[in-house]
């Protein structure tokens, strides 16, 4: 497998009207993420809902994206969960239909206990064999917090582990710290967080970032930029979108999804997760943002 590196931005789940799965707006939202030019996508992680999926429904979904996908792209399947087996299950279920890697959250319950973690990632690998792990490091609650330190301590303790995904404040210096202590062993860190550091991530050696997917053609600019070395440029697209990127921290899903409802990508906006709803104002406020942003996007211009 080659060295994965880029923008992998994590697909939503889009539902219909009558709130099931959409398997068609779906694969409209794969295209979307192959013409846009990333380097591989990532499903199902936080930005999917993946809390609120069913297991029928998240194995439908993966299924999809890996026969509509068809090696276009490498991808990634999120595959965390409390019980050790049942993340390997998870693991094992993308594996069969082309993820070349699985991104399992470092689990809450395990806390900063780094021989705890490692036996959990121990049990995951052992129970999926021949997988290639990327260690999510996410914010409590939702997430154990480990410190960096803690990260490449459990990496180094678990072969299987070969990447990071650091998405805890100050994500830059973490991802410094990590590398640092890591001392090669690993063969990646990115960035997580909604890309809203990711000129800082890459400066301190991130070999890509996970955002969501409503502005994926912008990404894959900055990327393509910043890998020119032309700063300046990178520079010039992160400004004009971070406004809409720090509105997105609080709506989450429902930001992503009305962008790419505004740009003709999505029908039925519909979200389960929890989270605060859009009044007149933010949507408004949205609208504006989306035109701040526009000049960066090359294709699917917002309406």
């Amino acid at each position: 497998m080659h060295r994965l590196s880029g923008v992998f931005p994590v697909l939503p789940t889009p539902f219909t009207a009558e709130d099931a799965v959409d398997e068609a707006a779906f694969r409209r939202l794969i295209d979307f993420a192959v013409e846009a030019g990333v380097d591989g996508v990532v499903f199902p992680g936080m930005a999917s809902e993946v809390e609120t999926l069913s297991a029928a429904e998240r194995g439908q979904m993966v299924a999809v994206l890996g026969a509509h996908l068809a090696g276009r792209l490498p991808f990634i399947v999120g595959a965390s969960h409390a019980d050790p087996a049942e993340s390997a299950a998870r693991a094992r279920e993308g594996m069969a239909v082309g993820a070349v890697c699985a991104m399992i959250m470092a689990p809450p319950q395990a806390g900063q206990d780094v021989a705890k973690q490692v036996a959990f990632f121990t049990a995951v690998a052992d129970a999926a064999p021949g997988l290639v792990i990327m260690l999510q490091n996410a914010p409590a609650p939702n997430g154990a917090a480990l410190s960096p330190e803690a990260v490449a301590a459990v990496a180094a303790a678990v072969p299987a582990i070969r990447y990071v995904k650091e998405e805890t404040l100050p994500c830059g210096q973490h991802v410094t710290r990590i590398l640092a202590a890591a001392q090669g062993g690993l063969d990646g860190v990115m960035g997580g967080a909604g890309a809203r550091f990711v000129l800082d991530e890459l400066a301190r050696g991130a070999n890509g970032t996970m955002p969501a997917l409503e502005i994926a053609d912008v990404h894959a600019a900055l990327w393509k930029a910043w890998r020119a070395g032309d700063k300046a440029k990178a520079r010039r697209i992160y400004t004009e979108t971070l406004p809409l990127l720090l509105f997105q921290m609080n709506f989450r899903v429902r930001a992503t999804k009305d962008v790419l409802r505004r740009r003709g990508l999505l029908e039925h906006i519909g979200a389960r997760a929890a989270g605060p709803k859009f009044d007149a104002g933010d949507l408004a406020q949205i609208g504006e943002l989306i035109a701040t942003a526009a000049s960066c996007m090359t294709m699917h211009r917002p309406r």
